[in-house]
Parts: structure tokens; sequence; C-alpha cells
């Protein structure tokens, strides 16, 4: 009795401690996926802004502007290509590594951008644009450097792929096209074909007698040589003519007849 209490308090706190973990996870999906429609919803905002600032204002706010959103548009592709090519391409891990590398220098300068939004010397600004417009330029073309790189790579092996996809196809298609009546080619030719019907045997077929046979039709000339009454070689026999001896015939309900006594 006691074991059974034992046994069914295991099985309860196995069962609360299942439910508690899986509530945590999901709890956890569930943040994770909300974490992700805010910051999804909050890079959206900050691009428009950042674009309605770009075309619709001038001078050094404009220019600002400008360089985070084209720092932000060339490092979230880059980000969504490796992303997507590494699935298919091992080979793009030490690239995803190098970028990895590149967004830290991306986020640095975002925020330095962003910090400059919101100096009031603008003059001090304006002198800063030359050295910030370089370094966006050389972390873009870096990042664009690594996409179009992992792009190239991707529609290479695609192109090669449908090339030999395409070679295999058309051998198929050729071999498929082959027939060229080949049941009315002549059996000489060492092609299959079976005869038409009430063909003539050929005469090697019709030639073919078993041993026993072969043996009786070799002894049958020498046997008939030694009698005179032997018809000529290439000439028949008439069938003789016999007829069955009553007397010589016995049936299974008749008896044997019985020797008569001479007492």
């Amino acid at each position: 009795m006691e074991a059974a209490i034992v046994i069914m308090a295991l099985l309860f706190f196995a069962f609360v401690a299942l439910g508690v973990y899986a509530t945590v996870k999901v709890v956890k999906a569930a943040k994770r996926g909300v974490d992700r429609t805010i910051n999804h919803a909050r890079r959206t905002v900050e691009d428009t802004t950042l674009r309605a600032k770009s075309y619709g204002q001038g001078g050094v706010a404009g220019e600002l502007a400008h360089l985070r959103l084209s720092l932000r548009t060339s490092m979230r592709a880059t980000q969504d290509a490796l992303q997507a090519g590494v699935v298919e391409d091992a080979s793009l891990k030490e690239s995803l590594e190098l970028f990895r590398r590149l967004s830290a220098h991306g986020h640095e300068l975002d925020e330095d951008l962003k910090r400059l939004e919101r100096e009031p010397d603008r003059s001090r600004v304006a002198a800063q644009l030359s050295a910030l417009r370089e370094r966006t330029e050389r972390i873009t073309h870096s990042a664009d450097s690594l996409r179009w790189a992992a792009r190239d790579r991707a529609q290479k092996f695609a192109e090669d792929d449908l090339s030999s996809l395409s070679a295999q196809i058309d051998m198929e298609a050729g071999a498929l096209r082959h027939w060229s009546g080949a049941a009315e080619q002549d059996p000489a030719s060492g092609d299959f074909a079976w005869p038409e019907a009430g063909a003539a045997a050929p005469e090697a077929a019709r030639e073919q007698v078993w041993p026993a046979e072969a043996e009786a039709n070799a002894q049958a000339p020498a046997e008939a040589a030694g009698r005179p009454d032997a018809p000529a070689q290439g000439q028949q026999p008439p069938p003789a003519i016999t007829a069955r001896d009553p007397r010589r015939t016995a049936y299974p309900w008749e008896k044997s007849a019985r020797p008569e006594t001479t007492n």
C-alpha cells in the first residue's frame, strides 16, 4: 500500500514538473515572438523616419539620415542573404562569421550617426561628415561584396546543376526516341525478331533427333543391307498385311486351359 502511494506521488510530481517545463517553453516562445514583432515594428518606423528625413530635409540632418538609411539597408540585406544561403551551402559559415564582425562596426557607426543627429552644434557635425561618409561607404562596400559573392556562388551552382540536368534529359530523350523499327529488321542481322506464324522450321531443326532414335536410324541401314528382299535405297517398302491370330488373343477374365490327362 505504501509503495503504491509513493508511486502515485512520484507520478504526480513528474506530471507537475512536465507541466511547468512546457509552460516555461511556451512563455519563452511567445516572448520571443513578441520581441521579434516589436523589433520589426521599431525597425520599420525608424526606416520610414530616416527615409522621410533623407528626402524631406536638407543639410546636415538630411545627410546623416541618408547615411544611416544606406547603412541599415545594406547590412540587413546582407544578413538575410547569408542566413538564407548558409542553410543550403555550409561553406558560407565563414562568410557569416565575417559579417558578424563587420556588424559590430556597423552598429557602432549607426550609434555614432544617431548621436550626431541630436548634436546641437551643426558646424561641428558638418566637419565630420566627410569621415562619416567614407566610413559608411567602406562598411557598406564590404557588406555588398559578401552579399553579391554569396548570390553569385548560388547562381553558379544553380547553373551547373541545370546544365547537368539538361544533358541527362537530352540523353534520356534520345534513348526514348531510338525505336528505329527493331521488330522489322532481318533476324540474320542479330536483332531479336519473332518468326511469322506458319513459317517452316529450319532444316537443322527438322534433322534433330533424340539419341536413342539416332542409334536406331544408324543401325537400320546395316540390318537392311543383309536381307535379300530389302528395298533399294531411297524406296519405301510396301506395308505388310498381317492379320491378328484370334487363337492368340487372351482376355484377363479367361482361365488358362488345363492340359489333358492321358489316364
